[in-house]
């Protein structure tokens, strides 16, 4: 038995196009289904998260119903259903105003949700305020900020009285990076 040992081994032969092996047809395969992967979940993830740029918020006139339902210096929550949601929204889709007539044909409309975080508010007759559940905040019957940890007072809706119907302007409210 001869145990010389050998050098070396001679290289592997290159591979023709021709002569693709078994090992490199997976890997091209596997590389290809990774970026298709990728592909189907990262095109909608991007169109998600740039959608929103693009997309204005339509600003309807929304209705609330006849000037007489409303009694003068009555504050009451009307519900409607906010024109700049999704068609499947749902009830989602229904937000809340509270209303004050103050003379025969002046209101004052205030969004529902706390410039804080948008929990909704409550009104409570007695102290003639708007409390905020979430974090204690406060706001006057006017819709100014009274106490708590609002930055600012409730946003308020423009209003018109127009074919016997009172109207608030819907669509988006304004966010604190924006002057109001």
């Amino acid at each position: 038995m001869d145990t010389k040992l050998t050098e070396s081994s001679p290289a592997p032969p290159t591979e023709t196009p021709e002569e693709i092996s078994r090992r490199r047809f997976f890997e091209k395969l596997s590389i290809a289904l990774v970026g298709l992967c990728t592909a189907i979940i990262g095109v909608p993830l991007v169109g998600f998260i740039v959608a929103p740029f693009f997309r204005k918020v339509p600003e309807k006139w929304v209705t609330l119903g006849k000037p007489d339902d409303f009694q003068i210096g009555k504050t009451v929550a009307v519900t409607v259903t906010d024109p700049s949601s999704l068609p499947w929204a749902g009830v989602t889709a229904k937000s809340g105003v509270w209303l004050r007539r103050v003379s025969q044909d002046s209101f004052i409309a205030f969004s529902a949700n706390c410039t804080h975080l948008g929990c909704p508010v409550r009104w409570f007759e007695e102290s003639h305020l708007f409390m905020c559940p979430c974090h204690g905040g406060a706001f006057y019957d006017d819709g100014s900020h009274a106490s708590g940890p609002p930055p600012r007072g409730l946003y308020e809706y423009e209003y018109k009285i127009e074919q016997g119907q009172l109207w608030v302007r819907g669509g988006q409210l304004p966010t604190l990076s924006e002057p109001v």
